[in-house]
């Protein structure tokens, strides 16, 4: 199993890497279709409209997440990480007021989002909670080409058939062959100790087998950059988050307050706890508000791995810009166990895997540039998992941001816990980090749809009812 650190940190869009940059993904695939030979063109017949359902999570949330707005902008030719979140609202109103998409290197089709894009709540796909409809018309209205796609969390979009083989091949080995396949925290950590060396040194080995040690590292600083960019421009803004609820963003006045307590010199116990919140929570507003963000593992919990690693630069003086390559490779490492044996979906698994992923992630990384042993750093991730158990995906009115941007903030604080507690311990512990991640896919199974990011329980409907 090999999961590029580059799969699990991608630079995106927000609000939802799979309501809004998976779906954009999905509507590049079916433009890229279009113009290829992989399906049987009718002779002298050319597409002429485009048509497409939301369906499952993607359809009850979809609105307060914006995926209406990234598949049409998907169908423009707007890829997640090159789009331009000032120029969004430009070309989504030009699609409004003409009724066509003119990607590049196409012709003009009819696509009226009013009635061609449609959000059927009522008849879920079989594949996945976040499944999508995609089809071409030619000119008298005949279909011409049909596509279903699944949004499976992190920005992934697969097709039906590649989800079967996905789910077909889940024990076999497949795709690039590595030094270090493992597939499980225990492999991991066996072929640590036969090879004598850190999973950050594994990581990076397999990474190599497709790049060179240069284009990791730009790559690496890359994906730091782009969080420290988020965190440093979600700081800076403040004013109404968009969507509705009229939410207030908090981060810069928490940050302008911390900022006087740094220079009074003001005890306060609970600084470094207070530092990590409004990292995070500047990360997840830049998020609600459709800024640039990374994937981490997922946009909705995209705050928890940024803000463990900005609360490293400031609080630890040996932190250097190869710790956050290894936490970095550390923290993709155990994301791509989970990611495999469960799920990062917040509509498959709830938030359990979205949060409690993502502060895994982060509780490995941490414990890993703080000088903790695999096994120390294995419980570390564990640690973290465990007490993010159960926890549902409800946002309120199907808006990443009430619980959300506050749940980030927690999880960071949980990771660096957890991170703290492994290291005091020789790494021995009771539960091991495979059995809390088949714990959490069970949990998820067995958790209610209306839990599973479709704002039908929880806080989406008691906040409203109060």
């Amino acid at each position: 199993m090999f999961l590029s650190v580059f799969d699990v940190f991608k630079i995106g869009i927000g609000p939802s890497s799979s309501h809004t940059m998976g779906p954009m993904s999905a509507a590049n695939r079916f433009l890229d279709l279009i113009l290829s030979d992989d399906w049987p063109r009718p002779s002298h017949a050319s597409v002429a409209a485009i048509k497409v359902s939301l369906h499952g999570s993607l359809a009850h949330t979809g609105i307060g997440h914006g995926t209406g707005r990234a598949v049409i902008l998907g169908l423009v030719g707007e890829r997640p990480d090159l789009v331009d979140p000032d120029r969004m609202d430009a070309l989504i109103d030009e699609v409004e007021r003409t009724g066509r998409i003119t990607p590049p290197g196409h012709p003009s089709y009819e696509f009226q989002p009013k009635t061609d894009l449609v959000f059927d709540k009522k008849v879920p796909l079989p594949g996945h909670a976040n499944g999508m409809s995609f089809s071409a018309f030619d000119r008298d209205g005949r279909l011409l080409l049909k596509r279903i796609y699944y949004s499976i969390g992190g920005g992934f979009v697969v097709t039906d058939t590649e989800l079967e083989a996905m789910r077909a091949s889940k024990n076999k080995a497949t795709g690039v062959k590595v030094p270090f396949p493992f597939s499980s925290a225990q492999e991991m950590l066996d072929m640590s100790a036969r090879s004598g060396l850190t999973i950050a040194q594994m990581k990076r080995a397999n990474e190599e087998a497709t790049m060179s040690p240069d284009e990791l590292n730009a790559g690496l600083d890359r994906i730091w950059g782009a969080m420290s960019n988020c965190i440093d421009r979600g700081l800076s803004q403040d004013g109404i988050m968009p969507g509705g609820l009229k939410v207030r963003r908090r981060a810069r006045s928490i940050h302008d307050k911390l900022q006087e307590e740094w220079r009074s010199n003001k005890a306060n116990p609970l600084l470094a706890n207070d530092w990590l919140s409004v990292y995070a929570m500047a990360v997840n507003e830049e998020n609600a508000a459709g800024g640039r963000v990374v994937t981490s593992p997922t946009n909705g919990a995209a705050g928890v791995v940024p803000a463990t690693i900005r609360y490293y630069m400031h609080f630890h003086d040996d932190a250097d810009q190869e710790g956050i390559r290894d936490y970095l490779l550390t923290a993709a490492a155990i994301g791509g166990i989970i990611k495999h044996n469960a799920s990062i979906s917040g509509a498959e698994v709830g938030c359990q895997g979205e949060v409690g992923s993502a502060s895994a992630m982060a509780a490995a990384g941490l414990a890993a540039v703080m000088g903790g042993t695999p096994e120390q750093i294995e419980n570390a991730a564990e640690i973290a998992l465990e007490h993010h158990l159960g926890m549902t995906c409800d946002p309120v009115a199907g808006l990443v941001q009430v619980p959300c941007i506050e749940r980030n903030a927690l999880g960071a604080v949980k990771a660096v816990t957890a991170a703290s507690l492994a290291l005091k311990g020789d790494g021995k512990h009771f539960v091991p980090l495979d059995a809390c991640i088949e714990t959490m896919r069970q949990t998820g199974v067995d958790m209610n749809e209306k839990y599973k990011e479709t704002s039908t329980g929880g806080l989406a409907v008691n906040v409203v009812e109060c």
